[in-house]
């Protein structure tokens, strides 16, 4: 298949394993344990799982668009990036999570999802006195 790519992955836990989202582009992952977070806490959640990216290829670990109404929880991180340094053999990937109501994870609760994507290509930077372009409003302009 063309647009496939082998993802070597090593499971730590009997927890379920990663799933593809049918209806989406994105692959499920669920906590590996059980969590018991009180309001405001902040818990590393084991996923239980360690990836080897193809080359080229970068992982990003974000929440299941339901994570935060079932579960009171936010990404702490707003986003998880999983590159190709990240791939040991215990390199366990967490879902870094903040409690905003007491609330408790189950081992195999889908909390999050992955998708993959091709590294950009390498860039140059180079350093300007001014930008010629109008300017579009500022930040948070969009759509006014």
């Amino acid at each position: 298949m063309e647009n496939q790519f082998d993802i070597k992955i090593k499971y730590h836990t009997d927890a379920p394993h990663v799933k593809e989202n049918a209806q989406g582009d994105m692959y499920d992952i669920c906590a590996a344990e059980t969590v018991s977070l009180k309001k405001g806490s902040f818990c590393l959640i084991d996923l239980g799982i360690s990836i080897k990216m193809p080359e080229g290829c970068t992982c990003w670990i974000a929440p299941r668009s339901s994570t935060y109404k079932r579960y009171k929880i936010i990404q702490t991180n707003s986003v998880g990036v999983i590159d190709g340094s990240y791939s040991g053999n215990n390199d366990i990937i967490k879902f870094p999570a903040r409690a905003d109501e007491d609330t408790v994870i189950r081992k195999g609760d889908y909390i999050c999802q992955m998708c993959v994507t091709k590294r950009p290509p390498r860039l140059t930077f180079t350093e300007v006195d001014s930008l010629d372009d109008v300017d579009r409003g500022g930040f948070g302009s969009t759509g006014r």
